[in-house]
């Protein structure tokens, strides 16, 4: 079988309020929204990669302890660039690295999936 992996599903406690963060900080802003009737929403980014969000009453719950998923850039200044408007903007920054061959952050997004920017 070759098969790539085409979408990443989230539970979300507020729609809107996800779709702008990850509109906002990773660029899942092209094309319009795919809208089911169940009501997830699935957002697409410049690489064709769809972003589904379901409403759920927890979000991320209880995930296990290395759990996260990134967005890899081409530069090492791309990631220092969004870091710092992350941090200005109030986003949760932690797991930050600085060195020769990866430049990474970690953040929280507004159900508290931890997500990673780098280049390496």
């Amino acid at each position: 079988m070759s098969a790539g992996m085409r979408h990443l599903g989230l539970g979300v406690t507020d729609i809107e309020r996800s779709a702008r963060f990850y509109s906002t900080w990773f660029g899942f802003d092209h094309g319009p929204r795919q809208v089911y009737p169940d009501g997830t929403v699935f957002l697409r980014n410049v690489d064709g990669f769809d972003l589904a969000l379901h409403k759920t009453a927890s979000g991320a719950g209880t995930l296990p302890e290395f759990f996260h998923f990134g967005f890899g850039t081409t530069a090492p200044d791309e990631v220092r660039a969004a870091r710092s408007r992350m941090q200005d903007a109030g986003v949760e920054i932690f797991d930050e690295v600085e060195e020769p061959d990866l430049v990474s952050f970690k953040c929280t997004d507004p159900d508290g999936y931890p997500v990673e920017l780098y280049w390496e």
